[in-house]
């Protein structure tokens, strides 16, 4: 069977997985039922009739705009803010969530008030004790902007009686982002819904992917690995414990972020903390997310393709400014017009944008020279605008003819049409490179994940497999990421039989991005692992703990210190013996440990043993299975 039947199979175990979850949920209500007295059952059967009715109608009206059909709390639905009000005590309250995202003919609350208008009278031609509360999907949202979460806790309090999957992402999400809040408070400083679920793409079986950002600045007592590998494991099985709370399994994907992190991938522009601060919604935040969230809304941080669009833009919008400038104004714009999108052009090639003084030499040398794709007149065009502005600039040249300005015009069109030439030219040059570079880096980064299991050696055609069997189906690597790397496979098969399009390259770049650094990650903590098997535990001074880990040429000493811990560096003579240690780092440590592709295997020599004496001390004890 091919790999696109392959793909299929998943997704028929998906939608199978799906029905065996109805079928079981189905059996609880019926067992449940079964155990009440004759006139409460009676009574549930005659509400879930109306109830289905008035839902049956009301999709039948507005199926595709439907997000969610809930039962609200009889003591809870008036506490729920402004817009869930006129709580009857005696009707059937039903929440209904509304996606809104296509709606631009009319304002939200005159969306509100129509659909409030509707929903009762369907909900009159069932009963007239329905009391529908339409929540428009966008209100809700802005309800977590602001910061009141009433509405969230609202519906996590609600039965569902009908879900396109985003109800049961705001109950898991209540449920585990309360566990993890009530234990870890001090560190959580966003907690947010984002994917598929908050771009209004929600489908029963969408994933429900949560991002959990953890403040690391004032860690003292751990490095921030391990402060992140220790919340992370917590968390994480947090998020199995919610799933059988609420019965919602296998579809809380949980993503943790230490917060330096988080600022080093927001500051290099990595696309997929763009798309979390863009599209996501925060369930809880102390102030850190929305302001991020805002200011990249107000264009304050760009990534990298937005601010080469820019650039681009620029030059042609100033180009059609220069004709109504006097010229010495119209030679500075004419100057930014093509010296940005050249720079544009070197950063989208992957080269840092020059000084301008350097910017045409640099066009020269990487475009002409290097990958022949401009020809040199049109560097001439640049350097002679550089050199124009520098004599004005430096008194050498007064001013600018007439002629000089249409002709220096007259070029910048010509250069910048040629340069936009020039960005297709790298495009097409640089997909190819993304593609195959994504596919040979996953196939390492697969490769070196195989050589934990033993697996020296495996062909580009059983590698899919292979990770599959030693890896996902024992339970070590998420399913996720066997679908992720079969679909970079056939991504490159289809790129080759230019079957791929644009926005599929893109979308592959955000699922690369998070597999590579979750393999990264795996292989991490497989090395920590290793490295804990050979660490040397010691007890001195009565009460006083350290561990060492001897490599080949040197040794790492991690001390216990009332302030933190320290971390030491010695040298290891060929005999064995450690010599006098050094103030170290654990940055230094990692770096170095980071290195080894293997783990040694170290005999502790008497020598060895004769060090430690002098460094720890009289009444050394070596801890052994601790």
């Amino acid at each position: 069977m091919g790999k696109n039947g392959k793909g299929k199979d998943q997704e028929v175990k998906a939608h199978k997985a799906d029905a065996l979850a109805e079928e079981e949920k189905k059996k609880i209500e019926e067992k449940a039922l079964a155990s009440m007295p004759e006139e409460a059952r009676k009574n549930i059967m005659e509400i879930k009739e109306k109830i289905d009715s008035f839902q049956k109608k009301l999709l039948e009206k507005f199926g595709e705009y439907i997000s969610g059909i809930a039962l609200l709390p009889p003591e809870k639905s008036a506490e729920a803010g402004e817009t869930i009000k006129g709580r009857n005590e005696q009707g059937i309250e039903l929440l209904v969530l509304v996606d809104d995202s296509d709606s631009k003919k009319m304002s939200k609350e005159e969306l509100s008030q129509r659909l409030a208008s509707i929903l009762e009278q369907i909900a009159r031609e069932v009963d007239e004790k329905i009391k529908p509360k339409p929540l428009l999907l966008s209100e809700l949202w802005q309800s977590c902007y602001d910061g009141k979460y009433d509405l969230l806790q609202t519906i996590a309090l609600s039965v569902p009686v009908y879900d396109n999957g985003m109800l049961s992402a705001i109950k898991i999400g209540e449920i585990h982002k309360s566990m993890v809040i009530k234990k870890f408070e001090k560190y959580i400083v966003s907690y947010v819904l984002a994917g598929s679920l908050v771009k209004g793409k929600a489908t029963k079986s969408s994933d429900i992917d949560v991002w959990v950002v953890i403040d690391d600045t004032d860690v003292k007592r751990m490095t921030r690995a391990e402060l992140k590998d220790k919340l992370r494991a917590i968390i994480i099985s947090m998020g199995i414990e919610a799933g059988e709370i609420t019965g919602i399994k296998n579809k809380l994907n949980i993503q943790v972020y230490i917060l330096t992190d988080f600022w080093e991938s927001l500051r290099e522009a990595n696309p997929v903390i763009f798309t979390l601060l863009r599209d996501g919604v925060p369930l809880y935040d102390r102030g850190i997310f929305m302001p991020w969230k805002q200011l990249l809304k107000m264009g304050r941080i760009k990534p990298s393709q937005e601010a080469i669009d820019l650039f681009m833009n620029t030059g042609e919008q100033m180009l059609k400014q220069v004709e109504m400038k006097l010229k010495d104004i119209g030679m500075e714009d004419i100057y930014y017009a093509i010296l940005t999108p050249s720079q544009a052009a070197l950063m989208l090639y992957g080269v840092a944008p020059p000084a301008p003084r350097e910017t045409a030499e640099m066009m020269r040398e990487v475009f002409v020279k290097k990958e022949g794709l401009l020809e040199d007149k049109y560097v001439d065009i640049l350097e002679r605008n550089i050199k124009i502005r520098k004599d004005i600039e430096h008194g050498e040249k007064k001013d600018l003819s007439g002629k000089e300005v249409d002709e220096l015009l007259s070029d910048a069109n010509s250069y910048l049409k040629r340069i936009q030439r020039l960005f297709t030219q790298i495009e097409k040059m640089k997909e190819e490179e993304s593609i195959n570079g994504m596919y040979e880096s996953t196939v390492t980064a697969v490769r070196d994940v195989l050589k934990t299991e033993g697996v020296t050696q495996a062909s580009e055609n059983e590698i899919a497999d292979l990770f599959e069997r030693k890896l996902i189906n024992t339970g070590k690597i998420p399913e996720k990421f066997n679908r992720t790397l079969r679909e970079i496979i056939k991504a490159k098969k289809e790129y080759e039989e230019k079957k791929l399009g644009k926005a599929e390259i893109q979308k592959l770049k955000s699922v690369y991005a998070d597999f590579i650094k979750n393999m990264i990650e795996y292989l991490q903590r497989y090395h920590a692992q290793e490295i804990e098997k050979v660490k040397l535990k010691v007890r001195y001074g009565g009460d006083k703990y350290a561990e060492v880990i001897l490599l080949e040429k040197s040794a790492f000493i991690i001390k216990s210190e009332k302030d933190g811990k320290k971390v030491l560096k010695a040298e290891v003579g060929e005999d064995g013996s450690i010599l006098e240690p050094v103030e170290s780092s654990f940055e230094e440590m990692d770096s170095q440990l980071a290195k080894l592709e293997k783990v040694p295997l170290i005999f502790i020599k008497e020598k060895s043993f004769e060090s430690l004496k002098k460094i720890f001390g009289p009444g050394l004890e070596v801890l052994i299975g601790g």
